[in-house]
């Protein structure tokens, strides 16, 4: 166990070292370990650093544990937009109901790229999201609208048709 302990704070060490290779290298390694990772990386989300926390989001990203989404819908709300972004392109790959909430709030950010990650991740999640998108349709600012009408394009769940049609004759270039 303690060999493990060792291990484990020399890959968090690789992990947090600011050198992207060996960052993005020791991921496996880190999966490798299971539920201690998991736990270490969980502490390392607290860091006072975005790029800490960034590759902690990264990592978690890698795991095939259920309990991970949980994680990526905090950092949805951490105050450092990429880190934002890292934790909505992870939840397109752990699509999970729990997220709806976070990531509609996303599409509303200044932040394009987060946005548009949001709505990737939501129309992952597919039929659940489709009647949260609608009201974001109905009821955002443009930019949010707009991604939620590329999601629900993407999903192709019929209940969509009648507010797209109207989106459709709104006299908006944007839309």
């Amino acid at each position: 166990m303690n060999n493990l302990m060792h291990d484990l704070h020399s890959l968090l060490g690789e992990l947090t070292s600011h050198h992207d290779e060996r960052a993005e290298a020791v991921i496996p390694q880190l999966i490798a370990c299971g539920e201690s990772a998991i736990q270490a990386l969980v502490m390392l989300l607290g860091s006072e650093s975005a790029d800490d926390r960034w590759w902690a989001t990264r990592a978690l990203a890698e795991f095939a544990d259920q309990e991970v989404f949980q994680y990526l819908i905090k950092m949805l709300s951490d105050e450092a937009v990429e880190v934002q972004q890292c934790a909505a392109l992870a939840l397109k790959n752990h699509p999970h109901e729990d997220a709806i909430p976070a990531l509609i709030d996303a599409l509303s950010s200044p932040d394009n790229i987060l946005s548009r990650l949001a709505a990737n991740s939501l129309a992952a999640i597919g039929e659940p999201a489709v009647m949260p998108l609608l009201d974001v349709v109905k009821n955002a600012a443009p930019a949010a609208r707009l991604e939620a009408v590329r999601a629900l394009a993407l999903i192709g769940d019929q209940r969509a048709l009648p507010v797209l049609l109207e989106v459709c004759k709104e006299n908006s270039v944007m839309m």
